[in-house]
């Protein structure tokens, strides 16, 4: 197994012709059934708002919610690195915000954070550099933009907007930030933009030329079988699984096959029959007329 990666190694994976593995994964079951499979990175995302705790997007969650959660997999001790979103509004309000949000993060158990956002995040890039605290980079479909953006759709398909994206992924880049995630964008754009910057990219929606692709457990897995975007290919239909079990459960349940003698504790044999005499002797006891609680005044 790959040694757990840090901001140095996952930089120095750019010349790698092994593609990088992220899953996003919100808590300790999770985290180690993806540890266990191998992923290099597990990104503690603020989709959690959305995949686990019911929202429309992400705008729901508080760096509270993403600190609990990210201690959640940090608990689980994994080889691979345990990345974790600054959420909206943790960074867009200064440098001293950003640093103090990303700081409690990395306390949870984090070893990089990641946040939104092309040259207008230079400043807090740099801070949290400045704080040794890693960054990872964002860019293309970003959303925590979806109000500005109109809804998720995917970026950078015009002109101009493609130039915008790879210079935005140069400046964070240049800035400090130790890979970057590219998210719905045309694989065009995000061939160039791997093709020019030094450090790995991460694709998701991206197409194929990024050094990295990153999915969400969950959709990898089925466990949600709402429609799935474009970009995500199942692996597995486990919500289907877990149906089938749980009602096969509850018939047992209703029907009294459930619990067997295999899922009983049971008395040593002298216990047992020291309890039975005891039974026994009370029941042949005369009854003493009613308990004190019961009588009248």
């Amino acid at each position: 197994m790959a040694a757990t990666l840090t901001a140095p190694s996952l930089r120095a994976r750019k010349d790698d012709p092994e593609r990088l593995v992220m899953v996003t994964a919100y808590d300790a079951p999770t985290a180690r059934i993806a540890d266990q499979a191998g992923v290099d990175l597990i990104l503690v995302g603020d989709s959690v708002a959305m995949v686990v705790l019911g929202y429309d997007d992400t705008l729901q969650v508080t760096v509270d919610d993403l600190v609990h959660h990210t201690a959640a997999v940090a608990r689980t001790r994994p080889r691979a690195m345990v990345v974790a979103d600054l959420p909206w509004m943790s960074y867009h309000t200064g440098t001293a915000d950003a640093v103090h949000n990303a700081a409690r993060l990395v306390r949870a158990g984090a070893r990089a954070v990641k946040l939104e956002g092309g040259r207008k995040r230079l400043p807090v890039i740099e801070a949290l550099c400045d704080a040794e605290i890693p960054v990872i980079g964002h860019l293309g479909l970003t959303p925590q933009s979806v109000h500005a953006m109109g809804g998720f759709k995917v970026q950078g398909r015009s002109l101009d907007s493609a130039r915008t994206l790879i210079g935005d992924a140069r400046a964070i880049a240049d800035a400090g930030c130790c890979a970057i995630v590219l998210e719905g964008i045309p694989d065009q754009v995000a061939r160039l933009v791997t093709a020019t910057v030094p450090v790995p990219t991460i694709g998701i929606g991206a197409g194929a030329h990024c050094d990295g692709q990153v999915l969400v457990f969950h959709d990898i897995l089925g466990l949600d079988d709402r429609p799935a975007p474009k970009f995500v290919r199942r692996y597995a239909a486990l919500k289907s699984e877990a149906i089938e079990g749980l009602s096969a459960w509850a018939s047992d349940v209703r029907s009294g096959r459930f619990p067997g003698d295999e899922e009983t504790y049971h008395l040593g044999a002298d216990a047992a029959a020291a309890l039975g005499a005891d039974a026994a002797a009370a029941q042949a006891k005369p009854a003493g007329g009613l308990p004190w609680h019961a009588r009248g005044t």
